[in-house]
């Protein structure tokens, strides 16, 4: 992959805290930037990829789970309207 890539860790953060913290950092990220969320919430499978989407970023693939770790790859996208909601 080219561009920025940024680690976002958030496993042991009780929800909602990884929707939160997940789009507070991709609000403060450049365009471009890949972040790879981890996080161990079981509500967050569902929650990040709804919010991150809904907030105008971009899923690059499906959530994965493996052991109690679950991880989601999103992209900032190069353009367009982000919302800062």
């Amino acid at each position: 992959m080219n561009g920025k890539m940024y680690l976002l860790d958030l496993r042991g953060e009780p929800c909602p805290y990884p929707v939160v913290f997940s789009l507070e950092a991709l609000r403060n990220l450049d365009k471009g930037t890949i972040v790879e969320i981890l996080a161990d919430c079981p509500q967050s499978f569902i929650s990040v990829p709804e919010e991150v989407i809904k907030a105008g970023y971009e899923m690059l693939e499906p959530p994965r789970k493996v052991g109690p770790t679950l991880r989601f790859l999103v992209k900032i996208p190069d353009s367009g309207v982000i919302s800062t909601i």
